[in-house]
């Protein structure tokens, strides 16, 4: 027994010592704590860091929930592209999508890039030169959606055409577009002129042949580049584009960017509106962070406080065990990992409770043990024994909801719900951990030791089963 309870104690300190290591892991060159090559930074959420969330609507026909899919992870990797940390894409019933953005404060420029399809189209203009903005027909997308935006340029004015307007022939078909040929040139490149940006690109198959053949019949005539079904610009043949290729020039770096990200990570299979948008500020964030952290540390505190008011050394055992406990759970949210929001974090101080919840049943268990006159070693087993049910059944019944409250969370898109259920049931697993382990093997420990057997130290005025108790309590 006595074998076994050490061995515990060396495997609760290494669990304990890595999980410190990670929480407070070294940082790289970068400025980024890692342990062992691993990114353990702390993932903070829209309304701790700041930044946007905009909540897009899939729109027109043959919205299914497969298309949703594809449009979901179309839209992270185009998020992965802007380099934007710790964002989050997930679908919200059966036609939206939330996309929240750490970080960033500008709305617009990631609406326009995120709900652009990304269908890039050479069409045969016959001749003719169009402004660039204006929303065309075309015979790769003849009923184009019209949405409020601003043109793919940055002075240009959308004009909106109407139904019964011209279908011009398309040249190229989006989805032979062949993304790892897409590139950015950026100014003073050799492609490139000063003061402007572009960006490459290449088809392949039938539209790399269609491409050829149309700019070798048409040098010296315009060739309009469709994005997204409104003309981006109407070009005039130069040469033949023999290879395919071709590209995209615009004044301004951002509009670069867009275009780039647009066609480098995938085309939508439907179209996407911007329903909502909004920017948390991050003086905002900041604030709920610290009142976070003072809010941790008020509840750690009074209930360490409780534990040593009313059980006195198994009060101090316990309160180890919540430190502990509280070193692990923030090391699996370095680790997993876990994006932090307040909601989250509320679940987190909540679960401070239940961590302690299991320990006030086992002491109370304790206690009355001892005042029946059982010794130390007897009451401290029969305590967590009688406990067990009731501790089992308590965490069993909030580990159920907060399962159902990830799942109402994940399928509505309600992200606060899902924060705050991910943290609550993960800190539920922990703490019986902590209670159940660790708490139980540090007293085992202690059973031996000569000031163990004071009654003062269970907040007892007698207890027939300690030395110095009164024997004539003792029961039979």
């Amino acid at each position: 027994m006595r074998n076994r309870d050490v061995t515990l104690l060396a495997l609760i300190v290494i669990v304990a010592a890595v999980a410190l290591w990670i929480d407070f892991a070294p940082k790289d060159a970068g400025g980024k704590p890692r342990w062992l090559g691993l990114d353990v930074s702390t993932r903070l959420g829209l309304d701790l860091q700041g930044g946007t969330q905009v909540l897009l609507q899939a729109v027109g026909q043959g919205i299914t929930s497969d298309t949703m899919q594809t449009a979901s992870t179309v839209i992270e990797r185009r998020v992965n592209g802007l380099g934007v940390s710790e964002a989050l894409v997930q679908l919200s019933g059966n036609n939206r999508i939330i996309v929240e953005l750490p970080g960033v404060s500008n709305p617009e420029q990631v609406s326009e890039t995120l709900r652009g399809t990304g269908k890039l189209e050479f069409i045969d203009s016959s001749g003719q030169y169009l402004q660039p903005g204006t929303v065309v027909r075309t015979s790769g997308n003849p009923n184009p959606t019209i949405q409020a935006s601003r043109s793919p340029t940055s002075t240009a004015t959308i004009s909106q055409t109407a139904a019964t307007g011209p279908i011009y022939k398309s040249i190229t078909d989006g989805k032979d577009l062949d993304p790892s040929s897409v590139q950015p040139s950026f100014g003073n490149s050799r492609s490139v002129g000063q003061n402007q940006y572009a960006v490459n690109f290449n088809f392949n198959g039938q539209s790399a042949s269609n491409l050829a053949t149309f700019s070798s019949q048409n040098v010296n005539k315009p060739m309009c580049i469709v994005l997204d079904s409104k003309v981006f610009s109407c070009p005039v043949i130069q040469q033949p584009l023999v290879n395919g290729g071709g590209q995209i020039t615009t004044s301004t770096q951002q509009d670069a960017e867009n275009i780039y990200t647009q066609l480098k990570f995938g085309a939508l299979p439907i179209p996407l509106t911007v329903e909502s948008s909004r920017t948390v500020s991050a003086t905002l964030g900041q604030d709920s962070v610290n009142a976070s952290v003072i809010a941790g540390i008020v509840g750690l505190v009074v209930v360490a406080l409780f534990m040593l008011l009313f059980y006195r050394l198994p009060g101090l055992l316990a309160t180890m065990a919540l430190l502990i406990y509280t070193a692990i759970s923030f090391a699996f949210y370095k680790v997993i990992p876990i994006t932090l929001t307040l909601a989250g974090i509320a679940g987190f101080i909540l679960s401070i409770g239940l961590a302690v919840d299991a320990n006030v049943l086992i002491f109370a268990r304790l206690k009355e043990e001892l005042r029946r006159g059982r010794s130390l070693r007897t009451a401290v087993e029969t305590g967590f024994n009688e406990a067990w049910p009731a501790i089992r059944d308590s965490n069993a019944s909030t580990l159920i909801t907060s399962i159902i409250l990830f799942l109402f969370g994940n399928n509505f898109g309600v992200s606060i719900i899902k924060g705050f259920a991910l943290t609550l049931g993960l800190g539920i697993l922990i703490s019986l951990f902590t209670a159940i382990t660790v708490t139980r093997t540090l007293l085992r420990l202690i059973v031996p030791l000569s000031f163990a057997q004071n009654p003062w130290m269970f907040e007892l005025e007698e207890a027939p089963g300690l030395e110095g108790g009164r024997q004539s309590d003792v029961v039979a």
